[in-house]
């Protein structure tokens, strides 16, 4: 039997902490994290202790560690947005082959040079698109590919975020600011992108329209207030009023409860509502990143396709359709719970239900699905899913949206690809 690989964690937040590190824990004989990247002294620590990291292999900075050499075979990066590129640039300069979280980059030129670094340098570079690791939407690919719905004609692809989702992560939270993070289409669907281009191939051209319509000054009642635990007289009627979303009265403390204090305890979650960004109203936040926005897409194919992403849905779940030249299908996939694909065949009128089991993991099981993938690809290089440059498809699809909705164009793709490229 071959020994563990042994990886680095750089950044001990929620993907690197729950997402990520229990594979190590559950497979200890097939990776291992050896030492550990995090600014944070309580993270650091936890993490170091629950992976036995000796004192010796616990950095605070990215810098650091690469000062030391290389010290592991591989390196797994759950940094923010903005940090992706310098943390991860000198880690394949160095040897190390990488599992990224997306996206890539927040920059449309640092994912081309990560790309292209990792190419330059023949180091495996691995982007945490999950979605492809479930079962649902591995058996939705294998459905279109096995050519059961006859030539794909038009596409219908949601990605319906529920609204406590939309204030946590893109108004009060990290994901608030396409300056400082990455645009919305980009954080929240790089993965339904790639999942269209896994399943359709290439775009040929796109546009986009969105904007922020809701979550601003002008959108606030009468008399709402700065902050929720200010006396704000409209607790009752407010969807968002943080204390009804993160001092619940039930022993749950998970995400997003653990995202706004390290001290789960009630008193300290209400500190961090009276003086932190989750205790913010949604009206009074920095934010300006879209809370609905369509990208319109026409494939290579000759296919045609539409994604829909809003803040303001009732459950959080992706829902979609393809029609095909001999049968439709119809699915559902909310992150294990009550995943379903229904195909609605032409030719006899009849209709086939899948119901596809809730995953082991995060993501509907992608969480374990992208780490078991990572450890089969440092195998077997030649064996992995999805390259950097594929992954990269979906990033420039983003982009490309993201410039489109803001003036207006038609986006040629091949055009778009050469550009980047020499830029």
């Amino acid at each position: 039997m071959s020994k563990p690989i042994e990886a680095v964690m750089i950044g001990a937040g929620n993907r690197g902490y729950h997402a990520y590190g229990p594979y190590a824990l559950q497979h200890p004989d097939e990776i291992r994290f050896t030492a550990i990247v995090e600014p944070h002294d309580e993270r650091r620590r936890r993490f170091a202790q629950a992976h036995d990291v000796p004192p010796e292999r616990q950095f605070r900075t990215w810098e650091e560690l690469y000062a030391r050499g290389r010290i592991a075979g591989a390196l797994v990066n759950c940094t923010l947005d903005r940090m992706h590129l310098d943390s991860t640039l000198p880690a394949l300069e160095l040897g190390y082959d990488v599992l990224l979280e997306k996206p890539m980059s927040n920059t449309l030129a640092g994912n081309v040079k990560l790309v292209q670094t990792a190419e330059k340098q023949g180091r495996l570079l691995m982007i945490c698109h999950v979605l492809r690791y479930t079962a649902f939407f591995s058996t939705l690919h294998d459905i279109i590919a096995s050519g059961r719905l006859g030539r794909i004609i038009t596409v219908e692809h949601r990605e319906n975020v529920v609204y406590w989702h939309m204030a946590h992560s893109f108004v009060r939270g990290n994901w608030r600011s396409s300056e400082h993070e990455s645009p919305m289409i980009l954080a929240k669907c790089c993965h339904d992108l790639d999942i269209l281009y896994w399943n359709l191939g290439p775009v040929a051209r796109l546009n986009s329209f969105g904007s922020l319509i809701h979550y601003r000054p002008e959108s606030a009642p009468p008399g709402a207030k700065e902050r929720c635990l200010d006396g704000c007289p409209l607790a009752d009627d407010c969807p968002w009023y943080a204390p009804r979303l993160y001092l619940r009265d039930d022993s749950y403390t998970g995400w997003p409860i653990s995202v706004i204090s390290e001290d789960h305890s009630l008193e300290a979650r209400r500190r961090a509502l009276e003086t932190g960004p989750y205790g913010r109203c949604v009206y009074h936040c920095d934010n300006d990143v879209v809370d609905h926005q369509t990208v319109n897409m026409e494939f290579e194919s000759g296919a045609t396709g539409v994604l829909f992403m809003h803040g303001h849905s009732h459950e959080e779940n992706r829902t979609m359709r393809y029609d095909g030249t001999r049968a439709t299908l119809r699915g559902r996939f909310g992150y294990g719970h009550g995943d379903t694909i229904e195909i609605h065949d032409h030719l006899t009128g009849q209709v086939e239900q899948i119901d596809i089991g809730a995953g082991a993991s995060g993501h509907g099981g992608g969480d374990e699905g992208i780490m078991a993938a990572f450890v089969q690809a440092l195998r077997n290089p030649d064996g992995a899913m999805t390259t950097a440059r594929q992954s990269l498809e979906s990033h420039l699809m983003a982009f490309a949206a993201e410039e489109a909705r803001v003036d207006g164009s038609i986006i040629r793709m091949d055009d778009y690809r050469r550009r980047v490229e020499r830029r």
